[in-house]
């Protein structure tokens, strides 16, 4: 059933910035007291908290929308998934593709531990951006001049990881439109590149540097490409809170980090050839409307997601019966007028996150028609990150 969105943004918003402040805390807490003591010890503690925050969304995904996630790989890569380090590198089609990861991530085992590079002001977002923070996720300012260095070090902090992690890297640079290909294809067209027809031209310096850098500790990578079936419509934070379906198909091919070249131009070329051949993989998906070179895995709904959601319900619930017993707080004019600007400023905030969420409102990625560097790198002066 479709519901009005304005009628479950407020409670859902109030459940997810209650519950995601009191894991803040926790998070905070945890890392002024037990990090300085044991850094791998808070990195197990805090996968733990921050699934409690992330589970939330995981439900709205699973159990409010019911928005299908087929995967497409092969059973050997199946068994893998969450045992090992990864770096992700994937298309960047949707506007939740990043949950549609932690969705992915959340099945394999490895939710808390599911690391992305993001734009700097990502940090920023109340709550899941500070949840993000204490988690070391790595944010960039989309200079490479200056992003070079906080990459390197982000990447190399996780060489004693503790967990399984994957790394998530969009080396598009942003999110798909029709105007950011055709842009690209522009650009294509006047540097002698493949002219991309699905996907975005990579840009290359961020997976460079991540494969420089993480080959010795990092077994894998995961290519995956996401691609939504012409029956369904694109699924958006909006249609998530309205209840609204979608299906999201993504094919995943593990790669040996052991198979990459050793110099930086052919890792760089790499990347770009995994783009063409995503590409290809795209077209003929559009043919088929299904990824028939793979198995169709089930992996279930499990019902952990749903459990995080009730008890949340429940705790907020008694806590708010508790406040209204003891306390004649409400029946002041001061109490309400608090009580509605708590109201409104969640309603402000989860606006926010619909329109952070937004590809229309994506900043696109900055290319400069000139020829192409001797690596065929796309001119420009930011490094890889999530763009939104």
């Amino acid at each position: 059933m479709v519901i009005p969105a304005a009628l479950v943004i407020l409670p859902l918003g109030v459940l997810f910035f209650v519950s995601g402040l009191v894991v803040n805390l926790i998070q905070a807490i945890c890392f002024i007291l037990i990090r300085p003591i044991t850094k791998n010890g808070y990195r197990r503690i805090n996968r733990l908290v921050a699934e409690l925050l992330w589970l939330e969304l995981v439900w709205i995904v699973d159990w409010w929308a019911g928005v299908k996630i087929k995967v497409y790989t092969d059973c050997e890569t199946l068994k893998l998934m969450g045992k090992e380090h990864a770096l992700v590198v994937s298309n960047h089609r949707s506007d939740i593709d990043w949950l549609v990861g932690w969705i992915l991530a959340q099945r394999s085992g490895c939710l808390g531990s599911t690391l992305a590079v993001m734009k700097k002001s990502s940090k920023l977002l109340p709550v899941i951006g500070w949840s993000m923070w204490f988690s070391e996720y790595l944010f960039l300012e989309r200079s490479w001049a200056k992003d070079e260095i906080t990459l390197k070090s982000g990447l190399l902090r996780l060489k004693d990881f503790p967990l399984p992690f994957w790394l998530a890297l969009f080396v598009e640079g942003t999110r798909f439109t029709e105007a950011k290909l055709l842009a690209a294809k522009e650009y294509a067209n006047a540097n002698g590149l493949p002219v991309p027809r699905n996907v975005l031209i990579p840009r290359t310096k961020g997976f460079v540097s991540a494969v420089g850098h993480m080959r010795s500790f990092v077994p894998a990578i995961y290519d995956v490409t996401v691609a939504i079936p012409k029956s369904s419509p694109p699924p958006t934070m909006l249609r998530l809170f309205k209840g609204q379906p979608s299906v999201v198909h993504l094919h995943i091919k593990r790669h040996s980090m052991k198979e990459l070249p050793e110099t930086d131009d052919a890792i760089a070329q790499w990347c770009r050839d995994m783009f063409v051949a995503k590409d290809a993989l795209m077209d003929k998906h559009v043919a088929e409307d299904t990824f028939s070179d793979q198995e169709l895995q089930d992996l279930g709904r499990p019902i952990k997601s749903l459990l995080v959601v009730i008890s949340w319900t429940c705790l907020l619930i008694l806590g708010s019966l508790k406040l209204l017993q003891g306390s004649s707080f409400l029946s002041s004019w001061k109490g309400l007028t608090f009580s509605a600007s708590c109201l409104a400023i969640v309603t402000v905030l989860m606006q926010i996150l619909i329109r952070f969420s937004q590809s229309e409102r994506s900043t696109p990625a900055k290319v400069v028609s000139a020829k192409p560097k001797s690596s065929g790198e796309p001119h420009d002066t930011r490094g890889e990150s999530k763009q939104n």
